[in-house]
């Protein structure tokens, strides 16, 4: 009588895949400003953003994968004027792989080939920080997080609806803290109106 053979494995000892698997999908994250003497605070006043202050010049950064929603190449913001969407000066929105919104605003300049429907990749420049629009003519970065929305147009939504200060934390370590979660949660809780 034969020995059993051991070299054939049982059916539980190879995995099996289903069908409607799907493989995850890491997103990478990189802080916004590309400086070594940068400083942000936990909370911005009337709303949940964060100014993240650098000189004016460090390189601004796609915080991840995606494609640009709305550039802001001319600053038009009027000193004294009531809020609104002129107040980022030259900015940059990107809509991340992730399909969360990525806001930064006050640049000094916009890098050349950024405009409204361009892939970009974590990490790729966007521009350079500066003071535009409504900064007080302190050069820092306006950084926000928010869903897409109406995608174009939504300045409130726009400017921040999440306080990004753990994200950015995170990031800045190399880390991979997702907003993803949170955004999608005051997505559904507000309707997209800030």
């Amino acid at each position: 009588m034969p020995a059993p053979s051991s070299a054939a494995p049982s059916p539980s000892a190879s995995p099996s895949r289903s069908p409607s698997a799907t493989p995850q999908i890491t997103t990478a994250y990189v802080f916004p400003v590309k400086a070594s003497n940068v400083d942000w605070h936990t909370t911005h006043s009337k709303y949940k953003a964060t100014d993240i202050f650098a000189d004016c010049g460090a390189t601004v950064v796609a915080t991840t994968s995606g494609v640009v929603l709305e550039v802001s190449l001319k600053d038009v913001y009027v000193k004294g004027a009531p809020d609104g969407p002129n107040n980022g000066g030259l900015s940059v929105s990107l809509l991340g792989d992730d399909g969360v919104r990525y806001y930064g605003s006050h640049l000094s300049r916009v890098q050349n080939g950024i405009k409204k429907g361009v892939r970009v990749a974590a990490g790729q420049q966007l521009g350079k920080v500066g003071r535009t629009g409504n900064a007080n003519n302190v050069c820092h970065l306006h950084y926000g997080i928010s869903p897409p929305c109406a995608q174009v147009g939504d300045w409130k939504v726009r400017r921040g609806v999440v306080w990004p200060y753990s994200y950015l934390a995170s990031w800045r370590k190399g880390g991979k803290k997702s907003p993803v979660a949170e955004v999608a949660a005051w997505k559904r809780s507000h309707n997209c109106r800030a």
